[in-house]
């Protein structure tokens, strides 16, 4: 069995489909689908059963859960970079995450987890996933701080020699529809041209970048997929890992993409950014993705102007999912 928590989310339901693809079945999802339609992600899927997380996470830890396990990918998480109920995030995202990685590390199964770029912070410390700088990092939102600290413990613990953490930067494709204001540039940019034929971005509130220039790793679902179904074959790697492209590219180069997989001439405004946001936001990030090199070099990594064509031409416009 393979388990997969936030299985019927964004990255998690894109996974399950890779591995069904792959022929691999035995997966128990592990998620919260409450009154969302995260549910449609698992339609067409072929998965052995769905457990609620709180159920999961009391089984797990009363050592009531006697199945033969060969992997745990934890993608299970509160993602909201706004959200600012600090408790629930650090219980959510950081305790249930330490039980669930104690519990197999213990019995010796394959344990993959997310971690994000958002710990990065304002990225003045750079972009290297060397553990060595993490307690440099400055997260500039709970959520980051959340994640930090889980890898904090995998490095305090010494257990990065026996399990996989992934920073993900900034993942776009389908069924991402559930996730609301936290979905990707790409769903909302082609909404928004879809209902006004306009795109609006942030202006920039740094001399250093022009409005529209700032700059992020997008990285295609597709491609994240298909690196962790290789890390989970790939048994003898372990460590802590960049998972983006290493090719920061414009939220313009973003908004060009859409408009010419939709067919239309080009129309972006831009609009003050938030206060709020303005001293939370980060001008640029760039994975680099050294460590991970071996493996995704194998893999084809999608280039944004095809990400997004695909993205838009296969699926929003058809309302399909992955």
């Amino acid at each position: 069995m393979i388990i997969v928590t936030g299985g019927a989310g964004f990255i998690g339901s894109a996974l399950v489909g890779h591995l069904n693809s792959k022929g691999i079945t035995n997966i128990l999802v592990v998620d919260n689908l409450g009154s969302t339609e995260k549910w449609q992600n698992l339609v067409g899927k072929e998965i052995i059963d769905y457990v609620h997380k709180d159920v999961f996470i009391e089984r797990i830890r009363n050592e009531d859960f006697n199945y033969k396990v060969s992997g745990v990918i934890h993608l299970g998480a509160c993602s909201s970079t706004t959200e600012r109920d600090a408790d629930y995030m650090i219980s959510n995202n950081f305790h249930y995450s330490k039980d669930l990685a104690r519990w197999a590390i213990a019995r010796n199964y394959r344990f993959i987890y997310a971690s994000s770029a958002a710990t990065y912070g304002d990225g003045s410390q750079g972009f290297s996933d060397d553990t060595d700088s993490l307690k440099d990092l400055r997260p500039l939102n709970v959520y980051g701080y959340s994640k930090q600290l889980f890898d904090l413990w995998a490095q305090d613990s010494r257990n990065f020699d026996k399990i996989v953490g992934l920073k993900f930067f900034n993942v776009y494709g389908p069924n991402e529809d559930h996730k609301g204001d936290m979905k990707s540039v790409v769903n909302k940019g082609f909404e928004q041209i879809r209902e006004t034929g306009e795109l609006t971005l942030f202006k920039s509130h740094r001399e250093d970048y022009a409005d529209g220039e700032q700059k992020r790793d997008f990285i295609y679902v597709k491609d994240c997929v298909s690196l962790i179904a290789e890390l989970l074959k790939s048994k003898a790697i372990h460590g802590l890992f960049n998972l983006g492209t290493g090719d920061a590219r414009s939220f313009k180069d973003l908004g060009l993409a859409i408009f010419e997989a939709m067919g239309l001439e080009p129309n972006i405004r831009y609009v003050d950014m938030p206060e709020h946001l303005q001293d939370k936001y980060q001008y640029y990030t760039e994975a680099k993705m050294d460590k991970l090199a071996d493996i995704s070099h194998k893999l084809h990594l999608t280039s944004l102007e095809e990400g997004v064509s695909d993205y838009v031409k296969n699926y929003l416009l058809t309302g399909d999912r992955l």
